[in-house]
């Protein structure tokens, strides 16, 4: 049953079906065209598609709203969406909106937006849920809410105050970091830049991991040196020093003086290397044991929260000392082979005699084919005293081997054939103006 009223922010993130009930994709966000006079109208929904493809979906081509889920007709243009001129996104540019409540002249933040249906397809903003400025001093307290149409209020964006992009950062709560990176890259550059910063540093860490190299360059370089060097410390050290490593060296040299020691030392030994060697893929945190440690000692370490999974995959088992670049490499201890065994076996009787690390100066070429023959999740790399420096993970190759345009998941998806080229020159062309109908048709 469709309901005739629907808070956008809930609709993010529901399930989009085709009328057999098979899944289309997930809500990203409403597209509205404001009018003269009357509310803004809704014209279709933004739905994210499998390989995180946006598209456009007309809203009438949806025949039901509700219960968690979004029912259409089945058709539906798998074009990649392109914003046109007089188009806005509720969830991207509208929440956090300041407006003034007319009747009582109070500024209040648009924390959510009610669209409804008036018949036939007809959807339009119904109603705005607002948040009043605080009364009390308490610094944990909020303010009043209240409800409003859109003949109540008036924008009042005061001149050089940024939008707040707080309400766009919850909708998006749920999202993966890839996912979201791929969201902040359909925002405009502005607006991108706005929700960038008021990310925490753990979590806009993760999602410049997940960029092009170009957009993440852009919000680093937009972001105080204090908070870059923060946000650079939550990276993964390859990653972070992919990106100094495209920086002007007089910024890089900067932020790593502002970044924590431990962190800015291990960065500043990947940079030593070329990018395309072992030494530039690797990354400089893999679990480092004696041969000593217990079994029970190892499951402890690679169960932790933080260790990412293809890391947790491995003990590295050296002399000591214990961090990279370490005593002499004896070799590796696979996770699965750990559960075989008792929580009291010493890990130095479970080396694998079979996978030999490389060289920090072998080629990725190299790297790449020692993964794929022994058939690996992550390969250690020695130096020329067989020293563990790091270890090289299957996304550090995967990064290293696909296109540079693979995140952009453009219309070489629909075309294998296609040469791949750079991201860069397959950015989606400018916003043109235009007006598209709640049929799909534009004018």
């Amino acid at each position: 049953m469709s309901a005739s009223k629907v808070f956008v922010a809930r609709l993010a993130g529901c399930s989009v079906f085709d009328p057999a009930g098979d899944r289309v994709g997930r809500v990203r966000d409403v597209l509205v065209v404001y009018r003269r006079v009357d509310a803004p109208q809704v014209v279709g929904l933004i739905v994210e598609v499998p390989g995180k493809r946006r598209i456009f979906v007309s809203i009438g081509r949806i025949t039901s709203i509700g219960a968690g889920q979004v029912i259409t007709t089945g058709l539906v243009n798998m074009r990649r969406f392109e914003q046109r001129g007089g188009e806005v996104r509720v969830i991207a540019e509208i929440l956090g909106r300041k407006v003034l409540i007319k009747k009582e002249q109070i500024r209040a933040t648009i924390e959510d937006v009610a669209i409804e249906d008036h018949g036939q397809g007809d959807w339009s903003v119904a109603q705005l849920f607002l948040r009043k400025p605080k009364t009390t001093p308490s610094p944990f307290g909020k303010g009043p809410t209240t409800f409003a149409t859109w003949n109540e209020v008036t924008e009042d964006e005061l001149p050089g105050e940024s939008q707040s992009a707080e309400h766009v950062i919850a909708a998006y709560s749920d999202l993966l970091p890839a996912d979201l990176a791929s969201t902040l890259l359909d925002l405009p550059s502005e607006r991108r830049f706005e929700v960038a910063e008021e990310l925490p540093d753990n979590r806009l860490a993760d999602v410049l991991e997940e960029m092009p190299d170009q957009e993440r360059i852009e919000i680093l370089s937009a972001l105080r040196d204090s908070r870059a060097a923060d946000v650079l410390d939550q990276m993964q050290p390859d990653d972070a020093a992919d990106l100094l490593a495209q920086l002007p060296d007089e910024r890089s040299e900067a932020l790593l003086e502002l970044m924590e020691p431990e962190e800015a030392q291990d960065v500043r030994m990947l940079l030593e290397y070329e990018p395309d060697t072992a030494g530039g893929l690797m990354t400089t945190e893999p679990v480092i044991l004696s041969a000593d440690s217990t079994v029970a000692e190892g499951l402890a370490l690679v169960r932790r929260h933080e260790l990412a999974p293809v890391l947790g995959a491995a003990v590295c088992v050296t002399l000591p000392p214990y961090e990279p670049p370490t005593g002499r490499f004896l070799g590796l201890v696979h996770f699965q082979r750990m559960l075989r065994y008792p929580p009291n076996e010493r890990l130095g009787t479970l080396i694998d005699q079979q996978t030999e690390p490389v060289k920090v100066d072998a080629s990725a070429a190299e790297v790449t084919r020692v993964m794929a023959t022994y058939n690996l999740l992550s390969v250690p790399v020695v130096d020329d005293a067989h020293r563990l420096v790091g270890v090289v993970t299957i996304d550090d190759v995967l990064d290293h081997v696909l296109p540079d345009d693979w995140r952009s998941q453009d219309e070489a998806d629909a075309n294998p054939g296609a040469v791949s080229r750079p991201r860069s020159l397959t950015r989606r062309a400018p916003v043109t103006p235009g007006r598209r109908t709640t049929r799909g048709t534009h004018g």
